[in-house]
């Protein structure tokens, strides 16, 4: 049924379709599925190129018995804020995180990330990480100094001097930065293999060429970060005695 849980014959024709080189997006529309239930599952079951469709099936069924057993019993759990349907919530949580890890962030950073992320406040001590996520402290701040050295993380002290560790649009926007002076650093040691491998070699040739793509990717991304940043962060302006008028842009509501 559309909607409902993966079967195993669903799961075979997932196994099929990425032998055949099918884009998750293709499918998912084969299967009548969103494409994010086809990226979960196959990601969280061993990637594109591992996926079997009968261990990602008893994997899940382990998953599902484990959850079961790990139910709180008696008072049901406190309904979640502006009325949200826990359910959904968990399952978005888990497509959020698997979005992560396909692009490269590894699994608890991933987990730590999308908390942070999906929390109203959009920040939290080390020990609301360690109950929310259930994890050791010590998984917490590994993760922590791994998005930090992204830029994906900053910290903060607040009123009661406890470190709080925070994402916002801020964060997303010096993460870009930070990942330019990686790229710039890339062009520079591609540029200095030339002159180390001889101009007229075809390793200087590849070296070169290396470094104009990334230099100009790089420079479009800072580009682009920095005109999001004006236009999307950037309260509307206002006269004395007039009403508050947008900018032309589309914007945020966010300082």
């Amino acid at each position: 049924m559309p909607g409902g849980r993966l079967t195993q014959q669903d799961r075979q024709q997932i196994a099929l379709g990425l032998a055949d080189g099918l884009a998750y997006a293709e499918i998912a529309r084969r299967l009548d599925r969103p494409t994010s239930t086809i990226t979960r599952e196959v990601m969280r079951n061993g990637g594109p190129t591992a996926y079997r469709a009968d261990l990602a099936h008893r994997a899940t069924e382990r998953r599902t018995h484990r959850r079961k057993q790990a139910a709180p019993q008696g008072p049901e759990m406190p309904p979640q804020a502006h009325g949200r349907d826990a359910e959904a919530v968990r399952e978005y949580e888990e497509t959020f995180t698997t979005i992560l890890m396909a692009s490269g962030v590894p699994k608890m950073m991933s987990r730590v990330l999308t908390c942070l992320t999906l929390t109203d406040a959009g920040s939290l001590t080390a020990s609301e990480l360690v109950q929310r996520l259930q994890v050791s402290p010590a998984s917490i701040s590994k993760a922590i100094t791994f998005l930090e050295s992204q830029g994906l993380v900053r910290r903060e002290r607040d009123e009661r001097r406890r470190e709080r560790y925070v994402v916002d649009d801020d964060v997303w926007y010096q993460s870009m930065m930070a990942s330019a002076r990686a790229t710039a650093q890339l062009v520079e040691i591609a540029r200095q293999g030339v002159g180390i491998l001889g101009p007229d070699t075809q390793a200087a040739a590849r070296l070169e060429n290396i470094a104009r793509f990334v230099d100009f990717v790089s420079e479009s991304i800072v580009r682009a970060a920095e005109q999001a940043r004006d236009i999307l962060h950037t309260k509307p302006e206002t006269t004395p005695g007039a009403t508050t008028k947008p900018h032309s842009e589309p914007h945020s509501d966010r300082g």
